[in-house]
């Protein structure tokens, strides 16, 4: 088991929308984040995404074995983007 919190240095860049039983959540989906962080638990991080800072936020399950991170209202007009818009999430701590 490795010390937490744990430096990081990935990024992915992914559409705003992912697909959750039918509905479109206003999520970005992390490709290949079970295998990343070795879970397909809830996991938190420290991130930006399109520059800006988000401070222990949770990747949350998606129910198919994958991690997705929520994109609220007040970001998403922060960032000047909607559903489908394409963000680049960077990760640069693992806090869980």
């Amino acid at each position: 088991m490795t010390d937490l919190p744990a430096a990081l240095d990935h990024a992915f860049t992914a559409p705003i929308g992912v697909d959750v039983k039918g509905e479109l959540w206003s999520c970005v989906e992390m490709p290949g984040s079970a295998e990343f962080f070795g879970t397909k638990k809830a996991v938190r991080v420290d991130a930006t995404i399109d520059g800006i800072s988000l401070t222990s936020v949770g990747l949350t399950v998606t129910g198919r074995g994958g991690h997705m991170l929520s994109v609220s209202a007040k970001l998403r007009k922060q960032l000047g983007k909607g559903l489908g818009d394409l963000v680049t999430v960077h990760l640069s701590r693992r806090l869980t």
